[in-house]
């Protein structure tokens, strides 16, 4: 069970630092550039993990197993950042704008997971995605 558990605290966690970082970075900064000292900083720390788990003779082995998700996933990320640092800077609130961003993830990723990897969709589902629906009309009324 702890195995099922502890992942998704440190999502949890991550997250709550995430927003509250986003939501408190000063508004005349450049997003791009605090983005890219952030970026320095996550590629120095995860370069001494990855380094230290593969061992230094692994390195290039484990280098060259990488794909085009990589790149893509890196575009997805400067995208999520900007996103939320604008989002905050348009007057969101955190208590709202996560919600809203992770309920509208939620609906499209039940999609994505149907029409892209054919993953069966319930009605239970179809009728969570109605009420998720419902749920954003009165956050944002």
């Amino acid at each position: 069970m702890w195995n099922l558990i502890w992942p998704i605290l440190i999502v949890i966690l991550s997250n709550t630092f995430y927003n509250i970082c986003m939501k408190s970075m000063p508004g005349d900064v450049n997003p791009f550039g605090a983005l890219m000292v952030t970026y320095l900083v996550a590629a120095i720390i995860t370069a001494i993990i990855f380094i230290y788990m593969v061992g230094p003779s692994n390195v290039g082995v484990e280098i060259s197993k990488i794909n085009w998700t990589s790149v893509i996933l890196a575009l997805a990320i400067v995208g999520l950042e900007v996103g939320y640092v604008f989002v905050y800077r348009a007057g969101w609130t955190v208590n709202t704008a996560s919600v809203v961003a992770n309920i509208g993830l939620a609906c499209v990723l039940l999609l994505v997971g149907y029409f892209l990897y054919r993953e069966n969709v319930s009605l239970t589902q179809i009728v969570g995605i109605i009420v998720c629906m419902f749920g954003l009309y009165l956050i944002n009324i």
